[in-house]
């Protein structure tokens, strides 16, 4: 079984700069990169696992998320030489404007079909896997997933009391 490095997107991967689709938008947080290239080189998969209401909000499409991750991973591939090995992602969202996007589904975080779908993909022992995220729902769809380390990433100094969440106001911080 492999293990994994989850990864949130907006505010883990890249700085949330709210609804993010244009290439221009993409500034990676700090340490990002350099996590990406430890993990792989020490055999973790790399996986995005990503809640995407702005496709239901109708402020892009998914298309233009698709592009956006595309040229995401050229960058990470130019600067890195490496790349995300799949990224996952949920559309939905309850109070769309998009009705085929606007339901209560089972992939937005907290729930945890993106994960069951990557796990599934990509023979992930849970236990042996990371997760990062910036959110409760990421953590909270984690902890459901039963992964071994999870990450609350922060540099807002929020602290969660839950003892399964290690708080991290930095990436270099994330033990491999």
């Amino acid at each position: 079984m492999n293990k994994a490095l989850f990864l949130d997107r907006d505010g883990v991967i890249n700085i949330d700069k709210k609804y993010i689709y244009k290439f221009n938008d993409l500034i990676f947080t700090d340490g990002i990169k350099e996590l990406i290239k430890s993990a792989k080189r020490k055999s973790y998969k790399i996986i995005c696992i990503t809640n995407q209401s702005g496709i239901a909000r109708g402020f892009y499409k998914e298309k233009d998320l698709k592009s956006f991750m595309n040229y995401l991973n050229q960058s990470l591939i130019s600067s890195i030489g490496y790349e995300l090995d799949r990224y996952y992602f949920c559309p939905h969202h309850p109070d769309g404007i998009i009705k085929e996007y606007s339901y209560i589904c089972d992939c937005r975080k907290p729930a945890t079909g993106l994960f069951k779908k990557a796990c599934n993909e990509f023979n992930i022992d849970c236990k042996k896997s990371i997760f990062i995220g910036d959110k409760l729902s990421d953590l909270q769809a984690a902890d459901s997933m039963n992964i071994k380390t999870i990450y609350f990433y922060s540099t807002a100094n929020i602290i969660y009391e839950n003892q399964r969440y290690i708080s991290i106001n930095n990436i270099e911080k994330v033990k491999l």
